[in-house]
Protein backbone atom coordinates (compact mmCIF):
# COMPACT_ATOMS: atom_id res chain seq x y z
CA UNK A 1 0.00 0.00 0.00
CA UNK A 2 1.35 3.41 -1.05
CA UNK A 3 0.48 6.30 1.27
CA UNK A 4 0.73 9.62 -0.57
CA UNK A 5 0.79 12.63 1.75
CA UNK A 6 -0.58 15.88 0.35
CA UNK A 7 1.44 18.80 1.76
CA UNK A 8 1.75 22.52 1.07
CA UNK A 9 5.25 23.29 2.35
CA UNK A 10 8.76 21.91 2.66
CA UNK A 11 8.41 21.51 6.44
CA UNK A 12 5.19 19.50 6.03
CA UNK A 13 6.97 17.24 3.52
CA UNK A 14 9.75 16.54 6.03
CA UNK A 15 7.21 15.69 8.75
CA UNK A 16 5.22 13.43 6.40
CA UNK A 17 8.36 11.51 5.44
CA UNK A 18 9.28 11.02 9.11
CA UNK A 19 5.78 9.74 9.85
CA UNK A 20 6.02 7.08 7.16
CA UNK A 21 4.61 8.56 3.95
CA UNK A 22 5.68 6.67 0.82
CA UNK A 23 5.29 9.64 -1.51
CA UNK A 24 4.67 13.39 -1.35
CA UNK A 25 2.21 15.42 -3.40
CA UNK A 26 3.70 18.89 -3.10
CA UNK A 27 1.28 21.81 -3.53
CA UNK A 28 0.66 25.38 -2.53
CA UNK A 29 -2.72 26.85 -1.53
CA UNK A 30 -4.47 23.68 -0.43
CA UNK A 31 -7.41 25.84 0.67
CA UNK A 32 -8.03 26.30 -3.10
CA UNK A 33 -7.50 22.63 -3.89
CA UNK A 34 -3.78 23.01 -4.51
CA UNK A 35 -1.68 25.09 -6.93
CA UNK A 36 1.91 24.83 -8.16
CA UNK A 37 4.49 25.41 -5.39
CA UNK A 38 7.48 27.68 -5.87
CA UNK A 39 10.75 26.68 -7.54
CA UNK A 40 12.57 27.04 -4.21
CA UNK A 41 10.06 24.84 -2.39
CA UNK A 42 10.32 22.11 -5.02
CA UNK A 43 14.13 22.23 -5.22
CA UNK A 44 14.67 22.20 -1.46
CA UNK A 45 12.16 19.37 -0.94
CA UNK A 46 13.87 17.23 -3.58
CA UNK A 47 17.28 17.88 -2.00
CA UNK A 48 16.25 17.09 1.56
CA UNK A 49 13.85 14.15 1.43
CA UNK A 50 14.37 10.68 0.01
CA UNK A 51 10.83 9.53 -0.92
CA UNK A 52 9.38 10.38 -4.37
CA UNK A 53 7.86 13.84 -4.84
CA UNK A 54 4.96 14.53 -7.20
CA UNK A 55 4.33 18.23 -7.89
CA UNK A 56 0.95 19.85 -8.53
CA UNK A 57 0.80 21.67 -11.89
CA UNK A 58 -2.08 24.10 -11.54
CA UNK A 59 -1.71 27.86 -12.13
CA UNK A 60 -4.76 28.86 -10.06
CA UNK A 61 -7.72 27.58 -8.10
CA UNK A 62 -11.35 27.43 -9.27
CA UNK A 63 -12.11 25.37 -12.41
CA UNK A 64 -9.86 23.24 -14.62
CA UNK A 65 -10.45 25.00 -17.95
CA UNK A 66 -7.39 27.12 -18.71
CA UNK A 67 -6.71 29.96 -21.14
CA UNK A 68 -3.66 30.21 -23.40
CA UNK A 69 -1.54 32.14 -20.93
CA UNK A 70 -2.34 29.70 -18.11
CA UNK A 71 -1.45 26.76 -20.35
CA UNK A 72 1.88 28.41 -21.12
CA UNK A 73 2.51 28.78 -17.38
CA UNK A 74 1.72 25.08 -16.89
CA UNK A 75 4.15 24.13 -19.67
CA UNK A 76 6.93 26.21 -18.16
CA UNK A 77 6.27 24.73 -14.71
CA UNK A 78 6.41 21.21 -16.20
CA UNK A 79 9.76 22.05 -17.83
CA UNK A 80 11.01 23.39 -14.48
CA UNK A 81 9.99 20.21 -12.67
CA UNK A 82 11.66 18.07 -15.32
CA UNK A 83 14.89 20.06 -15.05
CA UNK A 84 14.90 19.56 -11.27
CA UNK A 85 14.45 15.80 -11.54
CA UNK A 86 10.91 15.60 -10.15
CA UNK A 87 9.54 12.04 -10.23
CA UNK A 88 5.98 12.92 -11.24
CA UNK A 89 3.47 15.70 -11.72
CA UNK A 90 -0.23 16.01 -10.91
CA UNK A 91 -2.61 17.86 -13.24
CA UNK A 92 -6.07 17.90 -14.77
CA UNK A 93 -7.41 19.76 -17.80
CA UNK A 94 -11.04 20.12 -18.86
CA UNK A 95 -12.65 22.01 -21.74
CA UNK A 96 -15.58 24.44 -21.62
CA UNK A 97 -18.02 21.51 -21.75
CA UNK A 98 -16.51 20.05 -18.57
CA UNK A 99 -14.99 17.17 -20.52
CA UNK A 100 -11.35 16.10 -20.45
CA UNK A 101 -9.29 18.16 -22.92
CA UNK A 102 -7.44 15.21 -24.48
CA UNK A 103 -5.42 17.12 -27.11
CA UNK A 104 -4.01 19.39 -24.39
CA UNK A 105 -3.57 16.51 -21.95
CA UNK A 106 -1.55 14.47 -24.46
CA UNK A 107 0.61 17.51 -25.21
CA UNK A 108 1.34 17.99 -21.50
CA UNK A 109 1.99 14.27 -20.91
CA UNK A 110 4.47 14.22 -23.81
CA UNK A 111 6.16 17.36 -22.51
CA UNK A 112 6.40 15.86 -19.02
CA UNK A 113 8.07 12.60 -20.12
CA UNK A 114 9.87 10.81 -18.49
CA UNK A 115 8.02 12.16 -15.42
CA UNK A 116 4.92 10.20 -14.43
CA UNK A 117 1.57 11.99 -14.70
CA UNK A 118 -1.34 11.71 -12.27
CA UNK A 119 -4.73 13.06 -13.43
CA UNK A 120 -6.17 14.70 -10.32
CA UNK A 121 -9.67 15.20 -8.98
CA UNK A 122 -10.81 17.09 -12.07
CA UNK A 123 -12.02 13.56 -12.94
CA UNK A 124 -14.67 13.96 -10.24
CA UNK A 125 -16.21 16.90 -12.13
CA UNK A 126 -17.28 14.55 -14.94
CA UNK A 127 -20.72 13.03 -15.31
CA UNK A 128 -19.27 9.59 -15.99
CA UNK A 129 -15.64 9.20 -14.87
CA UNK A 130 -15.76 5.46 -15.59
CA UNK A 131 -15.88 6.07 -19.33
CA UNK A 132 -12.61 8.02 -19.23
CA UNK A 133 -10.33 5.57 -17.44
CA UNK A 134 -9.08 3.61 -20.46
CA UNK A 135 -8.77 6.85 -22.47
CA UNK A 136 -6.61 8.38 -19.75
CA UNK A 137 -4.43 5.25 -19.69
CA UNK A 138 -4.09 5.45 -23.48
CA UNK A 139 -3.04 9.10 -23.12
CA UNK A 140 -0.03 8.08 -21.05
CA UNK A 141 -1.45 8.96 -17.64
CA UNK A 142 -0.17 6.58 -14.92
CA UNK A 143 -2.58 7.37 -12.08
CA UNK A 144 -6.01 8.88 -11.45
CA UNK A 145 -6.72 10.59 -8.13
CA UNK A 146 -10.40 10.35 -7.21
CA UNK A 147 -12.90 10.34 -4.39
CA UNK A 148 -15.58 8.77 -6.58
CA UNK A 149 -17.26 12.11 -7.44
CA UNK A 150 -18.03 12.78 -3.75
CA UNK A 151 -16.20 14.94 -1.21
CA UNK A 152 -15.14 11.86 0.76
CA UNK A 153 -13.89 8.52 -0.56
CA UNK A 154 -16.18 6.56 1.74
CA UNK A 155 -19.23 8.33 0.22
CA UNK A 156 -17.97 7.64 -3.31
CA UNK A 157 -16.96 4.06 -2.59
CA UNK A 158 -19.31 2.43 -5.11
CA UNK A 159 -17.98 4.59 -7.95
CA UNK A 160 -14.40 4.07 -6.77
CA UNK A 161 -14.80 0.31 -6.72
CA UNK A 162 -16.08 0.40 -10.30
CA UNK A 163 -13.21 2.69 -11.31
CA UNK A 164 -10.64 0.34 -9.76
CA UNK A 165 -12.22 -2.62 -11.52
CA UNK A 166 -12.28 -0.77 -14.86
CA UNK A 167 -8.65 0.37 -14.41
CA UNK A 168 -7.33 -3.17 -13.94
CA UNK A 169 -3.59 -3.27 -14.65
CA UNK A 170 -3.72 -0.37 -17.14
CA UNK A 171 -3.75 2.54 -14.70
CA UNK A 172 -3.71 3.06 -10.92
CA UNK A 173 -6.62 4.64 -9.04
CA UNK A 174 -5.41 6.65 -6.03
CA UNK A 175 -8.22 6.70 -3.48
CA UNK A 176 -8.60 10.16 -1.93
CA UNK A 177 -11.05 12.26 0.07
CA UNK A 178 -11.11 12.49 3.85
CA UNK A 179 -8.54 9.74 4.37
CA UNK A 180 -6.50 10.00 7.57
CA UNK A 181 -4.12 7.80 9.54
CA UNK A 182 -7.07 6.98 11.80
CA UNK A 183 -9.48 5.71 9.12
CA UNK A 184 -7.06 4.41 6.46
CA UNK A 185 -7.22 0.81 7.63
CA UNK A 186 -11.02 0.81 7.62
CA UNK A 187 -11.27 2.55 4.22
CA UNK A 188 -8.66 0.27 2.63
CA UNK A 189 -10.77 -2.74 3.59
CA UNK A 190 -13.88 -1.11 2.14
CA UNK A 191 -12.16 0.23 -1.01
CA UNK A 192 -9.28 -2.04 -2.03
CA UNK A 193 -6.59 -0.22 -4.00
CA UNK A 194 -2.80 -0.05 -4.05
CA UNK A 195 -2.54 3.70 -3.37
CA UNK A 196 -4.22 6.14 -0.98
CA UNK A 197 -3.90 9.91 -0.61
CA UNK A 198 -4.63 12.45 2.11
CA UNK A 199 -3.48 15.55 3.96
CA UNK A 200 -3.43 13.61 7.24
CA UNK A 201 -2.71 10.13 5.91
CA UNK A 202 0.34 9.79 8.20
Amino acid sequence: MIKEACVESFSEAVIAEKRGADRIELCDNLSEGGTTPSYGTIKTTLEKIKIPVFVMIRPRGENFCYNRNEIEIMKQDIEMCKSLGVKGIVLGVLNKNSEIDYPLLKELVNLASPMEVTFHKAIDELENPLSEIKKLADSGVKRILSSGTKAKAIDGKEVLKKMIEEAGEDITIIVAGGITSKNLEEISKEIVSSEYHGKKIV
